[in-house]
């Protein structure tokens, strides 16, 4: 790490602009932590700073967690790095690492969820239900280019939910300092006489994200930001199908901006069918113009099944993995909870193993001897429902 020259420049009141998000979206004087993921990079060291005055003045406790993707010769020297920054704050810190083979294409999208799942895990084992993360409006305008050049990558959003499942139920990410540019963020640090690290991978323009930051810092003008329609009222009027699904008034889908309907059957459809990848737009548009029709159909994607009759839609598991044996048994020990084919939270109190029940996509709990095991069974899609469609806008009490 060098520290960069400091340059007297007006300065931005980080703690302010930072200060106020948090306090929208936190709870005050809880008990549980707030984690953030610290790089060691300069967004999320300031990010981390600002964090620690504020947690001091809210009364909350602050979890530092880094993630080693083991890509680089040096990252374990930024893993101490960032330990030792911790350490001087006075803060609980945890090194994560993202262990095993690496794939040779998609690298940067592997590593993002690998690191969203360490993080989450972290987050969920130390109680913490939100991670501060460090993204900027660089980071949005970066998605932006990247997208107009045919990247999926989605735009950060203020408030979200973690995107790694089923890790990440329950979690959500706040990413406080989305208004704020790169470059106020390092003449801040520079004030305080903060050397952060800087990662040669963003520059390396192999890649999609060191292209679009180049390409910015040149003078290419992004796209506009893409519009997001509200999903949340289509959410609210939804409910819980006892199966484990979900289901909503047909009618509820034809009066509601078409975009809503869009954002909100994308969410349902991941939801009901327990995955963690969304169905492509071009689907997704065209089961929305039918199920905003007469039409009565039953249709398949991406793991789950519509059923959309005369007056309700219903969003189901696509039993055809079942049928086909394609979900194997899960066993847990006395008192151990699991996640079941991403739509069931399961805890027994004995060992037992997990089935799929016959013609059903509901978990059967056995025992050794083949007797059906008491547990308690919690469906997990209409909680996620809510978070997806931005129901839920700050820390859950």
């Amino acid at each position: 790490m060098q520290l960069a020259q400091v340059r007297a420049t007006p300065q931005l009141d980080l703690q302010l602009t930072v200060g106020q998000v948090l306090d929208r979206r936190l709870l005050h004087d809880d008990p549980r932590p707030v984690a953030v993921a610290l790089s060691g990079g300069g967004d999320s060291l300031a990010l981390l700073l600002v964090g620690a005055e504020w947690a001091s003045r809210a009364g909350r406790g602050l979890l530092v967690l880094t993630v080693d993707h083991r890509l680089r010769p040096e990252s374990a020297d930024w893993t101490q790095a960032c330990a030792a920054i911790a350490h001087r704050l006075n803060l609980p810190f945890r090194a994560l690492a993202w262990e095993g083979e690496k794939p040779s294409t998609g690298l940067p999208a592997a590593a993002r969820l690998a690191r969203h799942r360490l993080l989450a895990d972290a987050a969920r084992q130390a109680g913490a239900r939100v991670v501060l993360v460090g993204h900027t409006a660089d980071d949005g305008l970066e998605a932006r280019m990247m997208r107009a050049e045919g990247s999926t990558t989605p735009e950060p959003r203020e408030w979200s939910p973690s995107p790694a499942w089923p890790e990440g139920r329950g979690v959500f990410l706040l990413r406080p300092m989305l208004d704020v540019r790169r470059a106020d963020i390092r003449d801040w640090l520079r004030m305080r006489r903060e050397p952060w690290i800087d990662d040669p991978a963003n520059e390396d323009t192999h890649y999609a994200r060191p292209r679009a930051r180049r390409a910015l810092a040149l003078g290419a003008r992004p796209p506009g930001a893409a519009s997001r329609a509200p999903a949340a009222d289509l959410a609210i009027a939804c409910r819980a199908d006892p199966g484990g699904g979900l289901e909503i008034a047909r009618e509820a889908l034809r009066a509601a901006p078409t975009d809503a309907v869009a954002r909100f059957v994308s969410a349902a459809c991941l939801c009901a069918a327990g995955t963690d990848r969304p169905p492509a737009r071009s689907k997704i548009e065209r089961l929305t113009g039918r199920l905003r029709s007469d039409e009565p159909f039953t249709a398949s994607l991406a793991g789950a099944r519509i059923e959309a009759g005369a007056s309700q839609v219903r969003f189901l598991r696509e039993a055809g993995e079942f049928a086909r044996g394609g979900l194997a048994p899960l066993g847990l020990q006395a008192g151990e909870t699991a996640v079941w084919d991403g739509r069931f939270e399961v805890t027994v109190q004995r060992a037992a193993e997990i089935r799929a029940a016959p013609r059903s996509t509901w978990p059967l709990v056995v025992g050794s001897d083949g007797q059906l095991v008491e547990a308690e069974i919690r469906p997990l899609a209409y909680e996620r429902l809510l978070a997806a469609c931005g129901v839920l806008e700050r820390e859950p009490a």
